[in-house]
C-alpha cells in the first residue's frame, strides 16, 4: 500500500504492572462477558468472503452519507473530481479505522498486565484478541484499496496520551469510552452505508467485538470509580475532560483549533489527491453556513458524542460537578441519556446480564 510519511513511532509509559495472586472471579457480570467473548471469536482470513470485488473506482459508500456533498460547492464539482473524492476519502476513513484499531491493540494489551483483577484480566486479553483480528482484517481490506492514509492528527494525540496515562483506569476511559464511543458509532454509520458486501460483513463482525468493549467499560471502570477517593475521582474525572476536548477538536486555554479536518494533514491529502482547493472548501463550508444550508449527518446516524461518548462517561461517575462546568465552559453538553448506547450493546452482546 502507498504511503509516503513516517511509520514507526516510539512512546515511552510508565503503567504499574499487577500481579494477581487470588484466582477467584469477584465480578459476576465480568466473568459473563468473558465467557461470552471467548464464544464469540472469528478468523478474519477465513470467516470472511475475501473473493468479493473491489472496484475502488465505484462508490464503496453511500455518497449522500458524506454530508461534505451536499455543499452547494461540492456539487459544482465535476462529476470526475467527485469520483475521486469519494475514492479517496473512503480510504481515508479506513484508514482512519485500521489505526484506531491498532492504538485499541495496544491499550487493551497495557490493561492486561495493569488491571488489578483476575477476571479484568482475562477480559482484556480477549480484547487484545479481538484487536489483533480488526487490525488484520482492516488491513487486509485497505490492502485492496491500493493506499493507506496516516493516522488523524487528533485520533493518534488522544491515543498516546492515553497509552502514557498513569492509572489503568484512565486507559480503560480514553480508549473503552472515547475512542470506542467514536468507532462504535462510526462502525454502525459505516454499516449502513457501505454498499460493498465484504465491507459489511466486516463491519458486522467487527461492531459485535466492539460492543463487549464498551460494556466492559461500564462494568468494570464504574466499580474502580465508585470505589476512589474523591481526588482520584477527580484525577480521572479530568482526565476524561481533557480527553473529550481533544476529539472535539479544541485545546485547554486555546479555543476551537480549526475544526477536526481542517488541520488534518490526511484529510488536506485527500483533497490534494482530489485536487480540489483547500481554501476553496472551507470558504464553502462558511458560505453554506451563512446561507443556512448544514452540514450534517443523516437521521438515522449514530451520534459519537450525543449517544455513546458521553452518555458512558456519565453512566460510569467519570464527570463530576467540577468537570461539568469545564463541559459548559468549553460549549460540550454532557448527555446523559443511555438508551442508544445500551440499545447497541444489548443488540450485540447478547444476553450477559449487564
Amino acid at each position: 500500500m502507498a504511503t509516503n510519511w513516517e511509520t514507526t513511532d516510539l512512546l515511552k509509559s510508565t503503567m504499574e504492572i499487577s500481579w494477581q495472586f487470588d484466582y477467584e472471579i469477584g465480578i459476576e457480570k465480568l466473568r459473563r462477558l468473558y465467557s461470552k467473548s471467548k464464544s464469540a471469536q472469528w478468523d478474519a482470513e477465513l470467516d470472511l468472503d475475501w473473493s468479493i470485488p473491489i472496484d475502488p473506482s465505484r462508490p464503496l459508500i453511500d455518497e449522500n452519507r458524506f454530508g461534505l456533498e451536499r455543499l452547494p460547492f461540492m456539487k459544482r464539482l465535476s462529476p470526475g473530481t467527485l469520483e475521486s473524492f469519494r475514492v479517496h476519502m473512503t480510504a481515508y476513513q479506513l484508514s482512519q479505522f485500521l489505526h484506531g484499531e491498532q492504538g485499541a491493540l495496544m491499550t487493551s494489551a497495557a490493561l492486561t498486565h495493569a488491571v488489578p483483577d483476575y477476571e479484568g484480566k482475562l477480559y482484556a486479553a480477549t480484547q487484545t484478541m479481538d484487536e489483533a483480528r480488526h487490525v488484520e482484517a482492516y488491513e487486509m481490506y485497505v490492502r485492496k484499496l491500493a493506499i493507506v492514509y496516516p493516522i488523524g492528527k487528533w485520533l493518534k494525540e488522544l491515543i498516546d496520551v492515553t497509552l502514557q496515562s498513569d492509572h489503568w483506569v484512565k486507559i480503560a476511559i480514553g480508549m473503552n469510552m472515547v475512542v470506542e464511543g467514536l468507532a462504535l458509532a462510526s462502525f454502525h454509520n459505516m454499516r449502513r452505508a457501505t454498499t460493498c458486501d465484504l465491507l459489511r460483513s466486516l463491519t458486522d463482525n467487527v461492531l459485535r467485538d466492539e460492543s463487549r468493549h464498551v460494556a466492559f467499560g461500564n462494568i468494570y471502570v464504574a466499580d474502580a470509580i465508585s470505589q476512589m477517593e474523591p481526588d482520584q475521582r477527580e484525577d480521572v474525572a479530568q482526565f476524561a475532560f481533557d480527553a473529550v476536548l481533544l476529539m472535539a477538536g479544541k485545546s485547554p486555554g486555546q479555543g476551537e483549533r480549526g475544526g477536526l479536518i481542517r488541520g488534518d494533514p490526511g484529510f488536506l491529502k485527500v483533497l490534494e489527491n482530489a485536487q480540489i482547493d483547500p481554501g476553496d472548501l472551507f470558504r464553502g463550508i462558511q458560505e453554506a453556513r451563512a446561507e443556512g444550508v448544514e452540514v450534517s449527518p443523516p437521521s438515522d446516524a449514530v451520534h459519537a458524542f450525543k449517544d455513546l461518548m458521553m452518555p458512558a462517561l456519565f453512566r460510569v461517575g467519570a464527570v463530576t460537578e467540577r468537570t461539568r462546568a469545564l463541559y459548559a465552559e468549553a460549549d460540550i453538553p454532557v448527555y446523559e441519556d443511555c438508551r442508544v448506547l445500551e440499545s447497541l450493546e444489548d443488540a450485540e452482546t447478547g444476553s450477559i446480564g449487564l
